[in-house]
């Protein structure tokens, strides 16, 4: 029998804010490029895959706070900036194991609509683009939630639940970071991607950047080769005091 998902739980990351409640739409797009290999003496075309892209487009609601994280401060924001931003759809958010789209992507155009019989709305379009130099060489990938999304306690942080992928991969991955709220003080936040082999055994794949006190953020950061079957997070501070919020997801090659 199918499995259906309904829309409604969908969320969105967009570097350091969550931007879920300010849009209603999503569309993710990936195209595959492909470059002809036909020949003299073909009575058919021959074509080989070529380079991936892909699109994002968010629809929602205009919010007039003027403070950072509002829908249109953040995509006024970024359109044009030098630094590529960071996004991950998490479809059917709020659960470990489910599906997760990341993207390192530019904004490509934003629109304001203001009807006049109607609220104010947003739409904004990205283009996924690699970034080889840096071991990140893909636009758009599909992969796993790795946590919730939900606020943490500094002193419940730890292992969090891990997903079993059913085999190990020997492409490598990337994991995207992505810290909305933080008032853990007194020290920074570790976070790590763990893989095992067992459920058991555990090695560190990778480690993010420590995250400062207070501090709101967000990182990417691949891996080649193995990554064994099972992943998990887990996260330590030496923080003394408050709480922290952090969406990791993590897609294979």
């Amino acid at each position: 029998m199918p499995t259906f998902v309904h829309g409604k739980n969908s969320k969105v990351y967009l570097d350091e804010f969550d931007m879920s409640a300010y849009l209603n739409s999503t569309d993710i797009s990936h195209t595959q490029d492909t470059a002809e290999t036909t020949a003299y003496g073909a009575t058919s075309r021959a074509f080989m895959p070529s380079q991936a892209s892909g699109t994002l487009s968010f629809g929602g609601l205009y919010d007039a706070i003027t403070g950072a994280g509002s829908s249109d401060k953040e995509f006024e924001a970024i359109l044009g900036s030098t630094t590529t931003p960071l996004l991950t759809v998490a479809i059917d958010g709020g659960t470990i194991g489910n599906r997760a789209v990341i993207a390192r992507a530019n904004e490509t155009s934003y629109t304001l609509s203001s009807p006049i019989a109607d609220i104010n709305s947003v739409t904004a379009d990205f283009e996924c683009s690699a970034d080889p130099t840096n071991n990140v060489d893909f636009g758009v990938a599909s992969g796993v939630q790795l946590t919730t999304g939900a606020s943490i306690a500094h002193g419940s942080l730890g292992a969090l639940s891990s997903v079993d992928n059913g085999a190990s991969s020997a492409n490598g991955g990337a994991a995207v970071l992505h810290v909305p709220t933080n008032t853990v003080g007194g020290g920074a936040t570790t976070i790590k991607v763990q893989h095992s082999a067992n459920n058991s055994s555990w090695a560190d794949l990778i480690s993010f950047t420590a995250v400062g006190a207070s501090t709101i953020t967000s990182q990417i950061s691949a891996v080649t080769g193995t990554v064994n079957r099972y992943l998990r997070v887990t996260a330590s501070t030496a923080g003394s005091s408050g709480a922290i919020t952090f969406m990791v997801s993590f897609a294979r090659f």
